[in-house]
């Protein structure tokens, strides 16, 4: 059996809403206006949910399909995959997983070949060819990982995205109605701010537990201040308090507040969160498999256990694959508390299955077919690459 075919398709749909809601002027993030910096958060996001996927076939007729979390600029990842990587794959064994991606980040050495669309790149071809190890086998990734710990991965409601602290509170309140147990807050819009949106929504749902993702934000003395505030409101984690470069910030702050440090969807290697781990830089580490790749994220993950620091693996608006990739791994993984769960964008990943994933506030049954478990729609995935 060998590698006969690497297709890339670049999708951008559109969502009931986009991402993370209206821009805090209260204006809507269409598809038409392109890529707009969320003040006053500096990076830039779409108005659709924007996305790469990767289809291996073998030339006996199995396939399997991968997905970059690329939210912004997906074609730059599909040329990655078109140019530098698919004639180092045709021909190749499938099933020599690991032979493969120490090959593939290889090729680039010298150029970056750890970071940035590269991996991004590598992370898709990667989840594919482990979907495609698992389709030939007969075994679901997790069990190609060693086993699932768990058949359910518990979730946390990620977002509460209206423009206003009561409406935040409202849907807050929806949501421990419906049985979610933890929600995350997308702040970072400064301290008096911040607090008053986290007092409004423990005060709507006192039986949620509140974690807050600052979007980088913060100086370090600053998030000191917002640190020891949520340390007395019992806060979960304290999610992307400073700049992603910041190691010794993060340290600091870790040092001097007890709300747990949660760092690492910018990350892709397990270098990178080597030097934030021997640091004591973070006390939750939070790497997306579809930047890392399976591959990677395993590696991840045992780091990380050295350390003892568990891992919430990140997911914000990848598609099936994705999600799908991220509860296999998170399932396989010993000290996995809870993975995000992205309402506005579970309903769109959704749409390039034939059979949805198990996945509600709660948590995310772990699919159970071979290789990632899931029905991938190519048909549908072909009309909506035509649409770009």
């Amino acid at each position: 059996m060998r590698i006969a075919d690497v297709t890339t398709y670049v999708v951008k749909q559109r969502g009931d809403r986009a991402y993370l809601g209206t821009l805090d002027d209260g204006t809507e993030l269409t598809a038409d206006r392109g890529y707009v910096v969320r003040q006053p958060w500096r990076s830039l996001y779409s108005g659709r949910f924007e996305t790469m996927l990767v289809a291996i076939r073998t030339d006996d007729g199995h396939v399997g399909w991968g997905e970059a979390l690329a939210p912004v600029g997906p074609e730059i990842a599909a040329a990655v995959v078109e140019r530098l990587l698919v004639g180092q794959l045709i021909g190749e064994d499938p099933r020599q997983v690991h032979p493969l991606w120490e090959r593939l980040r290889n090729l680039m050495r010298e150029r970056g070949h750890l970071g940035g669309h590269q991996a991004d790149a590598l992370a898709a071809v990667d989840i594919a060819l482990w979907d495609l190890h698992g389709k030939v086998t007969g075994l679901s990734v997790s069990e190609l990982l060693g086993g699932a710990h768990r058949e359910r991965v518990p979730a946390y409601v990620s977002g509460l995205p209206e423009p206003t602290d009561p409406a935040r509170a409202a849907l807050a309140a929806r949501w421990e109605s419906a049985g979610a147990q933890m929600v995350k807050l997308a702040l970072g819009k400064g301290i008096a701010a911040d607090l008053a949106t986290f007092d409004a929504v423990a005060a709507a749902a006192p039986g949620l537990r509140i974690a807050v993702d600052a979007h980088w934000a913060y100086r370090v003395g600053e998030a000191v201040t917002l640190g020891r505030e949520l340390d007395a409101r019992g806060a979960v984690f304290l999610e992307a308090p400073l700049a992603p470069e910041d190691v010794d910030g993060h340290r600091e702050l870790a040092e001097r507040t007890t709300t747990p440090v949660a760092v690492g969807e910018a990350m892709r290697h397990r270098y990178e969160f080597a030097d934030w781990l021997t640091r004591r830089a973070l006390r939750l580490a939070q790497p997306d498999v579809a930047r890392t790749g399976i591959t990677e994220a395993v590696a991840i993950a045992q780091l990380a256990s050295a350390f003892h620091v568990p891992i919430a693996f990140h997911h914000s608006v990848g598609l099936g694959i994705a999600l799908a990739a991220g509860i296999h791994v998170s399932a396989a993984t010993v000290d996995c508390p809870f993975f995000e769960f992205q309402p506005d964008t579970v309903p769109v990943a959704q749409r390039i299955l034939r059979t949805p994933i198990d996945a509600g506030p709660t948590g995310f049954a772990v699919p159970t077919g071979p290789g990632l478990g899931i029905d991938v729609d190519v048909d549908v995935i072909i009309d909506l690459a035509k649409e770009n």
